[in-house]
């Protein structure tokens, strides 16, 4: 990007055409120094003189005033630079991996096999957000504490499978403390835990309300998701004698107390019944929970003008040049 600093001295580029117009008439007007009684001689040697040459100083002269005209209004080029001001918000991702998470009613793939998938798109949708993930079913634990590098995030989603913890009861209000003591200590601006089970609080030593009460005072916001279809889903159990066979396991969601935990922090509660569903609730949530980016534009300027006086220097020294040599006339 250029500009000029001083347009309007560009004005100044009408002497230019002036200087040319006085040139040329002094020129034409100009009484001889030398008269000679027969012209022949004078018309050998003009006619050896070729035409752009008897101009070409003046042609020079003119470029010099251009050029110093063009230096004056002081021609800048300028390269824009960014800085990208972000209010980054810190997110722990709750997932439940009890047993029921087996169940295959979001096809073909299980509940938390499509919960995966749907959360890792969640997370490669975000930019400047630290976010960390909290496990749990009879108990819980921190997964991933809170991290800019979705790289090892992924890594560690993709590592989740139920039974890495006692998967026989569900500990909610375990997985609710676990969470909000991961984003106790943090300073971002927005602080939300998404929490996504299928079931109902049959474990833990501390409430689901109790803590979601707590979580609300130190102003975290929950958003919870229930998963599963109404009608419960087909878990494929391994049996030595009989090989695989599916067992129904009928929905068991406690809708009430994850609209409670919900409401309760100034969060929302979502009914997902299919994969579909679950990945538009997440990117609502997304929308939800959008980071503030303010984004200033910086321009740097560098003066061109040194550069056009230097040109002009080295024609002016050319046309002196010019003018002894090859331009040289009679007096």
């Amino acid at each position: 990007m250029t500009r000029l600093a001083n347009p309007a001295l560009l004005f100044l580029l009408l002497l230019v055409p002036f200087y040319v117009f006085v040139e040329l008439r002094y020129r034409r007007g100009r009484r001889p120094a030398v008269r000679f009684p027969d012209v022949a001689v004078a018309k050998e040697v003009s006619g050896k003189l070729v035409h752009w040459k008897r101009h070409l100083r003046m042609v020079m002269r003119a470029l010099v005033l251009v050029l110093l005209v063009f230096a004056l209004a002081r021609p800048q080029a300028g390269s824009g630079t960014e800085s990208v001001l972000s209010e980054g918000i810190d997110i722990v991702l709750a997932i439940d991996v009890s047993g029921s998470m087996r169940a295959e009613d979001f096809k073909p793939k299980n509940r938390l096999a499509v919960a995966k998938e749907v959360v890792a798109d969640f997370i490669m949708g975000r930019t400047s957000d630290r976010i960390g993930m909290v496990v749990f079913a009879a108990d819980s634990f921190t997964q991933c504490p809170l991290t800019l590098d979705y790289n090892v995030l992924l890594e560690l989603l993709d590592s989740v499978e139920i039974g890495m913890i006692d998967e026989s009861r569900t500990a909610i209000g375990m997985a609710v403390a676990t969470a909000a003591n991961r984003l106790r200590e943090s300073d971002a601006e927005s602080r939300v835990v998404i929490l996504l089970t299928d079931g109902r609080s049959n474990a833990g030593e501390i409430d689901p309300i109790t803590a979601a009460q707590a979580a609300a005072a130190l102003g975290i916001r929950i958003y919870t998701i229930g998963a599963g279809t109404p009608e419960g889903g087909l878990v494929p159990v391994d049996d030595p004698i009989r090989g695989r066979r599916y067992l129904r396991v009928e929905n068991d969601i406690d809708e009430e107390m994850l609209q409670e935990i919900a409401s309760l922090t100034g969060g929302r509660y979502f009914r997902a019944t299919s994969e579909g569903m679950l990945a538009t609730i997440y990117e609502r949530i997304g929308e939800l929970e959008k980071t503030k980016i303010e984004v200033k534009h910086f321009t740097t300027y560098e003066e061109l003008a040194p550069r056009l006086m230097l040109m002009a220097m080295v024609l002016l020294l050319l046309e002196l040049l010019a003018g002894a040599t090859i331009s040289r006339g009679l007096p």
